[in-house]
């Protein structure tokens, strides 16, 4: 695996401000991602008006939260705009029927499926008609409902399944890490982590470990209002989030291959030991171990042959303390 694809998740960071949301893909761009990621929320479309909040957020009722820090279609459009201006992917996580029909207008390039939305196949077989392709977060969804989700999903465009704890912050314990693999052998498709945790050691992991893409949260100030901000990454963090998963892919995608010493020729000779005399030997000396030390450099007859030499006659005196050379012996 050569390529690792990271998404700055900015979901409602930005708190309706439009002007935030610009700089949030300026600063996911700058920050190192390949995609930035907002949620599409319309109010009327996805909730009631008694739906509860998540734990996590009591500022304020759910459904006056998602109106107010929601966007109009043009505002959208430009967002989208502003992020191809950048040079970077712009995507948004939808949660309604209509919020998917307003992204197609947009123009996203492929969809975020959340893990709230997993089981809500009337959605999912809307994004697959899209024929775009699909990255469906597993969340707190069982076997048999993602089972569901991934067969919904598959007549559409390319599916990446992403291991994901709905815990936020997530403790090491809750992030998954045995589950990129098993996602990956269930579906025979490519796999990710959607991150929740604070540090960089999930992500990095789930890389070693096969996945091609990651999601991470990232806001200005974790200070920030409202439901993500205390749950993201600062950026300088963030950089250093992006720096750590560009390296460990690229160990990832250049293996070693150990019967090739030719790289360490220079090492070798000045670390490993030749075959020394341990004193004064005359012409005709059979040679035997007490004869011999091993010595730096190691650009002599090695040490690891020593045993072929045992018993072998010098053809001329060798002081001690000098290295044995293959025209020493007869």
């Amino acid at each position: 695996m050569s390529q690792i694809q990271i998404i700055a998740e900015i979901g409602s960071v930005h708190d309706g401000s439009f002007g935030n949301a610009g700089k949030l893909i300026e600063l996911a761009k700058a920050c190192g991602a390949d995609v930035v990621k907002f949620q599409t929320h319309l109010a009327e479309a996805e909730s009631l008006p008694n739906a509860p909040s998540p734990p996590y957020f009591k500022g304020e009722p759910r459904m006056a939260y998602f109106k107010r820090t929601g966007f109009t279609p043009e505002q959208w459009r430009e967002l989208r705009a502003h992020a191809d201006a950048v040079g970077i992917g712009f995507i948004s996580s939808p949660f309604s029927l209509e919020a998917v029909d307003l992204l197609e207008e947009v123009g996203v390039a492929f969809y975020k499926i959340p893990s709230g939305e997993v089981a809500n196949l009337p959605l999912l077989e809307r994004i697959a008609r899209t024929g775009k392709p699909a990255v469906l977060s597993s969340g707190m969804s069982s076997w048999a409902e993602l089972d569901a989700a991934v067969a919904a999903l598959r007549p559409g465009g390319p599916l990446t399944v992403m291991q994901c704890s709905s815990v936020y912050p997530c403790p090491p314990e809750r992030v998954g890490l045995n589950l990129i693999t098993e996602l990956r052998a269930r579906y025979g498709l490519p796999v990710g982590l959607s991150d929740h945790t604070g540090g960089v050691a999930a992500a990095v992991a789930a890389v070693a470990l096969g996945a091609t893409m990651v999601e991470k949260h990232l806001t200005f100030s974790r200070a920030m209002y409202g439901s993500d901000a205390p749950h993201s990454m600062e950026p300088a963090a963030f950089r250093e989030f992006t720096a750590a998963l560009r390296e460990t892919a690229a160990m990832l995608a250049h293996p070693v291959d150990k019967a090739d010493v030719s790289a360490y020729s220079g090492m070798k000779r000045i670390f490993e030991k030749s075959l020394v005399t341990r004193e004064s030997l005359s012409a005709g000396t059979a040679l035997a171990f007490a004869h011999l030390a091993f010595k730096k450099p190691g650009d002599g007859i090695p040490a690891a042959d020593y045993s072929r030499w045992l018993g072998r006659r010098l053809a001329r005196a060798v002081p001690a303390n000098q290295q044995l050379t293959p025209e020493d012996f007869v």
